[in-house]
């Protein structure tokens, strides 16, 4: 069976971004990391440059992968490619919420009754909501009517109803999330910053700390930039470890 929200682990807490070209930089930063991180993402960048190839070699670090796909497309291709991932035995997969109910609904029926490796537990789903650069006015440029909080919390309802695991929101909406949404609904992070960062936000506008995010409502931390950087990311990694479960003391 899959993990319930409040079963995981510390270390599947923290999602590694592999945001990197190639396969031997990616697997290297897993080795270096893997005592603290327990679940890696992979995104556009490395997935379309190394391909399937990649969720095999994860698969054999023994560690759970978050397939970072953001898929959008009519309810049959969706349904295609999520049966497509789950039999590379990827642990989380992203939809987009805006994708519609169709669409969510017929994501999910895809993955009933399929189960990975013993140990992953079932393929599950993630809703993207609104993407963490877009602010209020790129938002309502878009087509959306109000601003981040009310499409995040509307999408994010929509995804519950589908009944899938969870959504993708900033931190910033992360407590409006839990609210609307109760507590069995994943929420999963990114946008999450150092503590000591300096104020540039690179590409991203809605923004938080890995102990902000989780005090906040957020299950999962998606990080990239502040461990991959490092000197040491093995420590850096840990350093988030330890945020995050401040966080969870703070919000218990």
């Amino acid at each position: 069976m899959a993990e319930r929200v409040v079963d995981l682990p510390l270390s599947k807490r923290l999602a590694l971004a592999l945001d990197t070209p190639d396969l031997d930089s990616a697997l290297d930063l897993v080795r270096r990391t893997r005592g603290a991180v327990g679940t890696y993402k992979v995104g556009l960048e490395l997935f379309t440059s190394v391909g399937p190839q990649i969720l095999k070699a994860l698969r054999k670090e023994d560690v759970d992968v978050f397939l970072d796909l953001k898929l959008h497309d009519i309810p049959n291709t969706v349904t295609g490619a999520v049966h497509a991932a789950a039999r590379h035995e990827v642990a989380l997969l992203t939809v987009h919420a805006s994708g519609g109910r169709a669409m969510l609904t017929a994501a999910q029926a895809a993955l009933a009754g399929k189960t990975t490796v013993p140990g992953a537990g079932i393929t599950r789903l993630l809703a993207v909501t609104a993407l963490t650069h877009l602010t209020g006015n790129e938002l309502s440029a878009i087509g959306f009517t109000g601003g981040p909080d009310d499409v995040v919390a509307r999408l994010a309802r929509l995804a519950k109803d589908a009944g899938l695991f969870g959504v993708v929101c900033s931190p910033e909406e992360a407590a409006l999330v839990r609210r609307e949404c109760g507590p069995e609904l994943a929420i999963v992070t990114p946008g999450i910053r150092s503590r000591d960062a300096s104020p540039a936000r690179d590409d991203q506008a809605r923004t938080a700390t890995a102990f902000e995010a989780v005090r906040d409502g957020a299950d999962i931390v998606v990080v990239g930039r502040p461990i991959r950087s490092a000197p040491d990311p093995a420590e850096a990694a840990a350093r988030l470890l330890d945020e995050i479960a401040q966080g969870l003391q703070a919000r218990a």
